[in-house]
C-alpha cells in the first residue's frame, strides 16, 4: 500500500518512514502541506498520515482541502496536540482517525490496517478469497485445506515475499473488482525506489504459480490490470 506522510520534523519523519517501510508500506514523505497538495495533484495514495503542526498551512487545513478536492483516501492525524478540541476539530475537518505523539508503532500499524479495511469495506483483519487467507495483522498467508467432506480443516503456510504480499493484499482488498495495474505499481514503490511496469507482471507470475494449484487464478484484464478468480480447488 502506498502511503503519504506529511511531517515537518525530519527525525520524527525518518522514524515513522522506517517503521512503516519495514511493515511493507511504500512511503513517500513531504514536509509541508503545500508540497503535499502538489504531489496529490499528480500521484495517487492509499492512505495519508498528517501532522497537525505544519508550517504555514497546518495539517487540519490540509485535511479539509483534501476533502474539498474530492480525495477519499483515509487520513490519520498524528500530532503532539492532545486537547479534546484538537481531536474533535481534526475529525470534523475530515480525518478518519487521530493519534497523539509519542506513539507506539504497533498501534499505528493496527490503526492504518483498520482504516484501509474500512475504506475497502473489509470487516476483518483476515482477508479471504477461496482457500487463501491473509492475516494482515500477523502478515501470514495460508491455504485452508479441508479434511475430507467434514467441517474440519488445516492450514498450509504460503510463503510470500514482501512485494508479493503487497500485490496479494491489494488484489484481495479490491476483490471482486479488478485491480488497476498502474495502482499496483504505485503500491509497490515510492519516489525513492523505481521499478518498471514489467515488475508487476513478474510478481503476478510468481503468485500464479503459488495460487493456481489451490484453485485460485489471477486473470489478466487487457488494458487495465488483474482480478482474482476461483477455478475450483485441486
Amino acid at each position: 500500500m502506498r502511503l503519504l506522510l506529511v511531517e515537518d520534523d525530519v527525525l520524527v519523519a525518518s522514524g515513522i518512514k522506517l517503521g512503516l517501510s519495514n511493515a511493507g508500506y511504500a512511503v513517500d514523505w513531504v514536509g509541508t502541506a503545500e508540497r503535499a497538495m502538489d504531489v496529490m495533484a499528480r500521484d495517487t495514495f492509499d492512505i495519508a498520515v498528517i501532522d497537525i503542526g505544519l508550517p504555514v498551512m497546518d495539517g487540519l487545513e490540509l485535511t479539509q482541502w483534501l476533502r474539498s478536492q474530492g480525495h477519499t483516501m483515509p487520513v490519520l492525524i498524528l500530532t503532539a496536540r492532545d486537547a479534546l478540541q484538537d481531536r474533535v476539530q481534526g475529525l470534523d475537518r475530515g480525518a478518519d482517525d487521530y493519534m497523539v505523539k509519542p506513539y507506539e508503532l504497533p498501534e499505528l500499524l493496527a490503526r492504518l490496517r483498520a482504516l484501509l479495511r474500512r475504506s475497502q469495506a473489509a470487516t476483518s483483519a483476515v482477508l479471504r478469497f477461496g482457500t487463501l487467507e491473509l492475516d494482515t495483522g500477523l502478515r501470514q498467508a495460508s491455504i485452508v485445506v479441508r479434511d475430507g467432506n467434514g467441517p474440519s480443516s488445516s492450514r498450509l503456510a504460503l510463503e510470500l515475499g514482501p512485494r508479493e504480499w503487497t500485490v496479494m493484499e491489494y488484489l484481495m482488498l479490491q476483490s471482486p473488482k479488478p485491480a488497476n495495474k498502474d495502482k499496483l505499481l504505485q503500491a509497490l514503490t515510492g519516489w525513492d525506489k523505481e521499478i518498471t511496469p514489467n515488475a508487476v507482471e513478474v510478481y503476478i507470475s510468481r503468485l500464479r504459480a503459488k495460487l493456481e494449484p489451490h484453485g485460485i487464478a489471477l486473470r489478466s484484464i487487457r488494458g487495465f490490470g488483474y482480478r482474482l478468480e476461483q477455478v475450483g480447488a485441486v
